[in-house]
């Protein structure tokens, strides 16, 4: 075994020049697929770490055993959320809160760095008259779902009218006071909400990763082919062909693998300002963790070695058919049928079904489309072959049908690439999903026996902090209709300071409450909206990305695989044009077809999920990723252009 692993080093280092350039593509390949992987696996383990952070502000009620009661509502300043929690000790030794040293006594106010920043900043009547009680100290890392995130943490006494008030009339969400045990929590909706979305996007971008990194493994297939069929004619086993092609692919591999490695470290400082729900990530939301890191640098070069087996079939089979370039037989129509049996389960799915299910589904249909591909390809060149008028279309035709997997491989990356823009072009969410909402007039829950008084109140202390409004009580709505009244002050303005100081000006009015306008509800889901956005490019960042790399790399190893049929063509009076015409059109006509093939299949897998028409926006991402995918394929064939004139002109390698 060590004989023969050794060879295969040898082999590798001696590969000439040129063999060490395939050799450095597959290197180069490896890690992008490796970097882009651990981005996916990393925010995946990110968004699950947010909200374990968060789950401690939704409290599971414990009515038997509770050494504590916590409350929880939303405030707002500069039209952003505040995240107020107030707590109240039942028995001494109370576990304190994350991201606390100890409980809070009652009285003080425990602020995360942003907000206390935001508190020195501002004018006192726009938000540090909120939290007269005495510093607390620091809420931490711990206790918040990013960096920038506002929160304030308030102890009370158990008795205080915030730990003793009812739950709100308005529609809010806040938490009324609710008795617990402990500060574990659950999951919000929100936060698993965002852990589908990351899950999902992870589906469409790990898949062509995969792909992308299996197809490295036979970026060099043709020299490898001819180089091991040559040791089985002089007596090599099938058992040792096959260890010197697991040890050569998956010693580059690891070699491309730790250098993905590294890149993506280096660029975590990046990573971490990308803004999604609110703010940008903690540097420790970039670090997947030992295991995670260990794991793709095991599955990266196993997957590329089980890849460089399944290319070298025919050399353990056959040594010389390799040898005499015999075309291999068409590829079988049931890989159409595995796609079209993937395709009829999508129409069952829908905002019901479970994420793994969803999961499960795209990833067969992203494989089934690669799996359909190069049955495509050697479908085309058969009709190209048949139909062709001149050398050119003759060459292309000939060539797909002879290596329709090497055909396939070169814009691989661009058709999966609108399989991921059709799905996400049809989803993504138009700017005016949710209109305008209203925020001139301020809105709090009060007690129906107080209304009165409590509206008087209200009057004198927005005129005491200059703030004209005009202030009525009305029925209340949403939750307990009815059965409470909603005080509504009228600031004839959308103002965002005059909001701010009015909002501090009824604070403490009703114990537990903040005033916040239709806007601040409405926020959130504007916040959704604009992170599925930044979804959206992320991840046809990254699905261009691996397109691109992938149509470059795949070019120029296409070209050093098929150095010497090109040198003979070139010799036998084949015009260099002639050989770059055929080149253009066995890429760019199967790109053509798949393409689109392939956002007509992610258009029909985001159906389920759809809204009932298209926005603009979407059409217009879904256009743009096809201009790009053709001129990102077409570039890599322009820039390999200098390496066909060069192979021709020297076509034997040479070792240097």
């Amino acid at each position: 075994m060590n004989g023969v692993v050794g060879l295969a080093w040898r082999l590798l280092r001696g590969g000439g020049r040129r063999g060490l350039l395939g050799s450095a593509l597959t290197v180069v390949a490896v890690a992008v697929s490796t970097g882009l992987l651990l981005f996916a696996v990393t925010a995946n383990l990110a968004f699950q770490g947010r909200a374990d952070r968060g789950a401690w502000r939704n409290p599971v009620e414990a009515p038997r055993d509770a050494v504590a009661i916590q409350a929880v509502h939303l405030d707002h300043v500069e039209n952003r959320p505040i995240t107020v929690v107030d707590v109240a000790a039942l028995e001494p030794g109370a576990p304190a809160p994350p991201g606390l040293d100890r409980f809070p006594a009652p009285g003080e106010v425990w602020l995360s760095p942003a907000l206390a920043e935001l508190v020195k900043r501002l004018p006192e009547d726009r938000l540090a008259g909120r939290f007269t009680g005495k510093g607390g100290g620091r809420v931490g890392d711990a206790a918040l779902v990013h960096p920038d995130e506002l929160v304030a943490v308030r102890g009370q006494a158990p008795g205080s009218p915030a730990m003793t008030a009812g739950p709100a009339v308005d529609g809010h969400d806040d938490i009324a006071p609710t008795r617990i045990s402990g500060f574990t929590g659950t999951r919000t909706d929100n936060a698993i909400g965002y852990q589908i979305l990351a899950l999902i996007a992870s589906v469409l971008m790990v898949v062509p990763l995969l792909v992308f990194g299996g197809a490295a493994a036979r970026l060099t297939v043709a020299r490898r082919d001819q180089r091991l069929a040559a040791l089985r004619l002089v007596g090599a086993t099938p058992g040792q062909v096959v260890t010197m092609t697991v040890a050569e692919a998956m010693i580059t591999a690891f070699a491309g693998a730790v250098l993905g490695a590294v890149l993506y470290f280096l660029m975590t400082p990046l990573l971490t300002r990308i803004s999604i729900d609110g703010g940008p990530w903690f540097v420790a939301d970039t670090w997947p963790g030992v295991l995670p890191v260990l794991g793709v640098l095991a599955v990266v070069p196993l997957l590329v070695g089980l890849s460089a087996v399944v290319g070298l079939r025919r050399v353990v089979v056959s040594p010389l058919g390799v040898a005499k370039r015999e075309t291999p037989p068409a590829m079988r129509f049931v890989r159409v049928l595995a796609l079209l049996a993937v395709l009829a389960v999508v129409p069952t799915l829908g905002m019901g079904a479970s994420v793994g299910v969803v999961t499960v589904v795209l990833s067969l249909a992203f494989l089934a489309v690669n799996l359909v591909g190069p049955w495509v390809v050697g479908l085309l060149g058969r009709i190209v072959a048949a139909s062709a008028r001149r050398p050119a279309g003759l060459l292309a035709g000939r060539r797909m049908i002879d290596d329709p997997r090497a055909a396939w491989r070169t814009v691989s990356g661009v058709a999966l690439t609108g399989f991921v823009a059709g799905f996400i072009g049809l989803l993504t969410p138009g700017a005016g999903l949710l209109g305008h909402a209203d925020a001139e007039n301020l809105r709090l829950s009060v007690p129906p026996a107080k209304a009165a008084e409590l509206s008087a109140t209200a009057r004198e202390r927005l005129s005491a902090a200059g703030v004209r409004a005009t202030v009525t009580v009305k029925a209340g709505g949403g939750r307990g209709k009815g059965q409470g009244r909603v005080l509504v002050a009228a600031l004839g303005t959308s103002d965002v300071a005059v909001a701010d100081r009015a909002r501090t000006a009824l604070d403490g009015l009703v114990p537990g409450r903040s005033a916040t306008t239709a806007a601040d509800d409405d926020r959130s889901g504007f916040r959704v909206l604009d992170d599925i956005r930044t979804g959206t490019v992320t991840v046809l960042a990254v699905s261009f990305l691996v397109a691109v790399a992938s149509a470059g790399i795949t070019a120029a190893s296409s070209i050093l695989d098929r150095r010497q049929t090109y040198a003979l063509l070139h010799l036998a009076g084949t015009p260099m044009k002639v050989l770059d015409a055929a080149r253009r059109t066995e890429t760019l006509l199967p790109l053509a077809v798949m393409g689109g093939g392939a956002i007509a299949v992610g258009m029909f897998c985001a159906l389920p999920f759809a809204l009932s028409t298209m926005n603009v926006s979407g059409l217009v991402t879904l256009l743009v990723c096809v201009g790009l995918g053709f001129a990102g394929v077409a570039a890599a064939g322009a820039a390999s252009a200098p390496l066909l004139r060069s192979v021709t002109a020297n076509p034997a390698p040479r070792p240097d």
